[in-house]
């Protein structure tokens, strides 16, 4: 069904100016002591350490740049151990994270059930603020880490709650479903999130004629597809998935014939029109696994390509990708300061916690 309505800032006269969603706010360390710099020298040691994680990467990492990336991977390892800690880490962080120090990965539903199951008494999000703070929502009692607060997100910072007021005020009694893609100030104003590998089944598990869908436009057209449920929309979009055109596509097509196109449903209409499978991350990730095509072009953020890759290498990625620059926030060395002095920690304002962690946990119980 095609969207009933697509909204946004310019639509509401009264909408508060000026307010912008901040990232997730540092606060002090709360679990022990900051701990010395260990050594980062490339030695024989550190080689024969961390010769098991190289065979992980070795089809995306040149041998020439591993000595510069292996000291700090084994004083992340080892720090994570001494301080009871876990890393979680999303699809789009590089290979060196997501497949040398993270403990989980996946993507961004993924990483909301884990994290209710983790253990550790430290958690540090490889990801961008708005998963910080879902992983805090879900574990208040835990110390949550971000290793560079500035890892925001073009579609978190695209509403706010007030922007959520007014859209119900605009549609009295309409359900509000969002992202988890947005502010935990977001998530406290809606009815459940969802994910794009679950959107469809939260829409339509509300048993409402017309559902609120924010803030991704393109995600909630893809719904609108799938769906008899009509969908009001907001004006958001990702800004690596955005960029891309049916156009681009229809030339790799025709350099290739042969070449398998699969697109995360972020993209625009006219991109996803060009594409033989649609799906989130992990579905993406489950359809080049079971299909294993022998030339792939994967639309969206470059390094699942390389991360995928680096699982099955006997597919070979074409690179029409984008880089998400806030994810690329995240780097080695700032994971491993976080470890060291346990900072940035996220806190989320406790009058908003509790109505954000009922509308995720929700999502979580879902049935499937």
């Amino acid at each position: 069904m095609p969207l009933t309505g697509i909204y946004g800032p310019d639509d509401f006269a009264n909408r508060p100016q000026g307010h912008v969603i901040a990232p997730a706010r540092p606060g002090q360390a709360r679990t022990g002591p900051p701990l010395p710099m260990p050594s980062l020298e490339w030695t024989p040691e550190v080689e024969r350490a961390t010769a098991p994680l190289y065979e992980r990467v070795k089809q995306v990492i040149p041998p020439i740049e591993w000595p510069l990336m292996a000291p700090t991977i084994k004083a992340i390892n080892e720090l994570k151990q001494a301080r009871g800690a876990v890393i979680l880490a999303h699809n789009y962080q590089a290979p060196e994270i997501f497949h040398c120090v993270a403990d989980i990965g996946g993507d961004s539903l993924q990483l909301a059930v884990e994290a209710t199951r983790v253990k550790a008494g430290i958690i540090v999000q490889c990801g961008v603020h708005f998963m910080a703070e879902t992983s805090k929502l879900l574990n208040p009692d835990k110390t949550v880490l971000i290793p560079d607060t500035r890892a925001g997100c073009s579609l978190a910072a695209s509403i706010t709650g007030a922007d959520v007021r007014l859209l119900r005020e605009k549609f009295p009694g309409v359900p509000v479903v969002a992202y988890v893609n947005t502010s935990a100030e977001v998530k406290a104003e809606v009815d459940i999130c969802c994910t794009s590998s679950n959107a469809v089944q939260v829409v339509e598990s509300l048993g409402a004629p017309s559902v609120i869908f924010l803030p991704d436009r393109y995600l909630a057209t893809y719904v609108a597809s799938k769906t008899d449920v009509k969908i009001i929309a907001w004006k958001g979009a990702c800004e690596v998935h955005e960029r891309f055109t049916g156009a681009e596509l229809r030339s790799y097509r025709e350099a290739d014939p042969s070449v398998q196109i699969i697109a995360h449903p972020e993209c625009p209409p006219d991109v996803l029109a060009e594409a033989d499978f649609t799906g989130s991350t992990a579905h993406m990730i489950n359809w080049v696994r079971e299909r294993r095509p022998r030339r792939l072009v994967m639309i969206t953020e470059c390094s699942m390509a390389d991360n995928v890759r680096a699982e099955l290498p006997d597919v070979e990625m074409l690179r029409p990708c984008n880089i998400c620059p806030h994810m690329k926030r995240i780097t080695l060395a700032n994971i491993l300061e976080s470890l060291l002095t346990l900072r940035d920690e996220v806190t989320i304002d406790p009058t908003l916690a509790d109505r954000a962690r009922r509308s995720v946990e929700r999502m979580i119980n879902l049935k499937n």
